[in-house]
C-alpha cells in the first residue's frame, strides 16, 4: 500500500467521522439541562441537587446541579428526536443507489457532506419545537445513510485486494473516533455550563422558562466543521475506477489505477487490474441492466440475505442503546452526574475507538466470519454479566464498577468484530452491476433497525431498566447461530473472485 492509497481511504472514511460525531453528540446533548428545558423534556422550578445528584435537605448543603422534573412525554420526545436521524439515514441509503450509479461514488459523497452541513445548521438554530430539530436530524441522517453505503463501497473499489478489508474498516475506525471527539468536546461544554449554574435555589415563577442555550447549540453547530471538511477533501480524490469503466471512461480509469499504484498507465499491474474490471463490466452489460429484483436471483440472493441479517444483528447487539443513552444508563446504575456524563462516557468511547484497531488486523488475519462468531459470544456473556452485576449495586460501589466494566467489555467485543465486519462485507460481496444496490440493502437494514432501537430504547430502559441487557444477550446468541451456520467467508479474494465464489463457481 502506498501513501496515496492510504490517503484516499482515510479521507473517504471521514464519512464515518460524521456518523460518529452525530451519534456521540446526542448522548451528551440529551443530558444538557438547557436542551431538556428548551424542548420541554423537563421543567425547573429553581430547586437544586447536591454533588451526588441528591435532593438538598438543608440550606447548609452546597448546591451543584439543577433539580429538573421529568415531563410525562419525555421518553416519547427523546425517542422521536433521536430516531429521526436514523429515519433520515434509512431514506439516504435508498437514495444512494440512484445517486451513486448516476453521479459516481466520489461526487455523491461530496453532495452528502454538504447535505449534512445544512442539517447541522438547522439543528443548531432550532426554535422551541421538537419538529425543527427532528427535521434537522432527519436531513443529517440523509447524508449519513447515503455515505454509509458509498464510503465503504468507494474504498473497496480503490483498495488492493490484500488489504481491502483493513482499509474498508477505516470507516468504522473513523466512526468510533467521531464518537470520542464528540464526547470530549461536549463533556467539556457540559462541565462548564451544568455544574453550579446561576439561579440554584432561587424559585422561578415560570418553571418552563428557558435557561442559556449556548451549550447545546454549540454542540450541534460544531458538526458543520467535519461536514465542510469532508466535502472539501473529497474534491481532491479520484473517481472510482470501476465506476469509470462502467461509464466507458477506460482511459480515466487507467489513469486513476496508475495513480493509486504509483506507476504509469502502461505498467503490467495497472493493465491487469484494468482488464479484470473491464471484463466484469462487460459481463454485467451482457446480462442487461440491473434491478432490485436481481438481488433475489438464485446466484445473488444468499449474499443479499447475509448482508441484510448481518446489519440487523449488528444493531440488535444493543450497541447503540449504549452509545445513545449511556449517560442515563450509568445514572441508573448509581453513579453521580459528573461520572455518568463526563468520565465514564469518555472512557467508554475511548475503549470503542482503541478496540477498532485489533479489528483492522483480525479482519484479514482471522477472517470476517471468525470475527463475527467470536464477537457474538463475547457480547452475549458481557450483556448477561452487566445485568447480573447491576442487580447487586445496592451492596456497594464494587458492584457498580463491575457493571460498568462489563459494559466496557461489551463495547470492546463489538468494536473489533461486529463493528467493522458488516460494512466491509457488504461492500465486497456483490457483483459490480448490483454492488451499490446490494450495499444499500445492508445499510437500509442497519438504519431501519437502528431507528427501531433508538425509538424504543428510552421506553425499554424506563420499563425494564437493566433487564434490557438480557434482551440483547438473546439477540447475540441468535447472531452467533447466524454467523456460525450461514455466513460465507470471503477473506483475501479480489472483487471478481468474490463473484465466482458466491455464485458457486469456485
Amino acid at each position: 500500500m502506498n501513501s496515496f492509497q492510504f490517503l484516499v481511504a482515510v479521507t473517504a472514511s471521514l464519512g464515518g467521522l460524521l456518523f460518529g460525531y452525530e451519534c456521540g453528540v446526542m448522548n451528551v446533548v440529551l443530558v444538557m439541562d438547557a436542551f431538556r428545558i428548551f424542548f420541554k423534556f423537563h421543567n425547573w422550578n429553581g430547586d437544586a441537587l447536591d454533588e451526588n445528584g441528591k435532593e438538598i435537605t438543608n440550606d447548609s448543603q452546597e448546591k451543584w446541579y439543577r433539580d429538573l422534573k421529568e415531563a410525562d412525554n419525555k421518553a416519547t420526545l427523546e425517542g422521536v428526536i433521536t430516531s429521526s436521524f436514523v429515519l433520515g439515514a434509512l431514506c439516504g441509503a435508498l437514495m444512494a443507489t440512484y445517486l451513486g450509479e448516476r453521479f459516481g461514488r466520489q461526487r455523491t459523497i461530496m453532495i452528502g457532506a454538504c447535505i449534512f452541513t445544512c442539517g447541522a445548521i438547522i439543528q443548531g438554530l432550532s426554535v422551541r419545537s421538537w419538529i425543527m430539530i427532528a427535521v434537522g436530524r432527519l436531513i443529517t441522517g440523509l447524508s449519513i445513510g447515503c455515505n454509509g453505503v458509498l464510503c465503504p463501497t468507494y474504498i473497496s473499489e480503490v483498495a488492493p485486494a490484500k488489504i481491502r478489508g483493513t482499509l474498508s474498516s477505516c470507516y468504522q475506525l473513523m466512526t468510533t473516533f467521531g464518537i470520542i471527539v464528540a464526547a470530549i468536546i461536549n463533556s467539556i461544554v457540559w462541565y462548564y455550563t451544568n455544574i453550579k449554574p446561576e439561579g440554584l435555589g432561587v424559585k422561578r415563577s415560570d418553571k418552563w422558562a428557558e435557561v442559556p442555550n449556548f451549550e447545546w447549540r454549540f454542540a450541534l453547530l460544531f458538526q458543520v466543521v467535519p461536514g465542510l471538511g469532508l466535502a472539501i477533501l473529497m474534491s481532491f480524490l479520484p473517481k472510482s475506477p470501476r465506476w469509470l469503466c462502467s461509464k466507458d471512461r477506460d482511459e480515466e480509469a487507467a489513469e486513476v489505477l496508475a495513480k493509486l499504484n504509483a506507476t504509469s498507465t502502461s505498467d503490467s499491474l495497472v493493465q491487469e487490474e484494468l482488464k479484470a474490471i473491464q471484463e466484469d463490466v462487460a459481463a454485467t452489460r451482457a446480462a442487461g441492466s440491473s434491478s432490485v429484483g436481481e438481488l433475489f436471483s438464485p446466484i445473488i440472493r444468499r449474499r443479499t440475505f447475509i448482508t441484510f441479517l448481518m446489519q440487523l444483528f449488528q444493531q440488535w447487539t444493543g450497541i447503540n442503546v449504549i452509545m445513545y443513552y449511556q449517560s442515563q444508563i450509568y445514572g441508573e446504575i448509581g453513579f453521580t452526574k459528573f461520572m455518568s456524563t463526563v468520565v465514564l462516557p469518555i472512557i467508554n468511547n475511548f475503549v470503542n475507538f482503541i478496540s477498532t484497531f485489533p479489528g483492522m488486523w483480525g479482519i484479514e488475519k482471522l477472517g470476517r466470519k471468525t470475527l463475527l462468531v467470536i464477537g457474538s459470544l463475547m457480547m452475549m456473556v458481557f450483556h448477561i454479566s452487566t445485568w447480573a452485576f447491576s442487580t447487586q449495586t445496592y451492596k456497594g460501589k464494587l458492584w457498580q464498577y463491575l457493571a460498568v466494566a462489563s459494559i466496557f467489555l461489551m463495547v470492546f467485543s463489538f468494536a473489533w468484530t461486529w463493528g467493522p465486519v458488516p460494512w466491509v462485507y457488504q461492500a465486497e460481496v456483490f457483483p459490480l452491476r448490483v454492488r451499490v444496490k446490494g450495499s444499500a440493502v445492508g445499510t437500509v437494514s442497519n438504519f431501519l433497525n437502528n431507528w427501531i432501537i433508538a425509538f424504543v430504547g428510552p421506553a425499554l430502559m424506563k420499563a425494564w431498566s437493566t433487564k434490557t441487557f438480557l434482551l440483547f444477550a438473546a439477540a447475540c446468541f441468535l447472531a452467533w447461530v447466524y454467523s456460525q451456520f450461514y455466513v460465507i467467508e470471503c477473506k483475501g479474494l479480489n472483487l471478481e473472485e468474490m463473484d465466482a465464489k458466491m455464485a458457486g463457481k469456485a
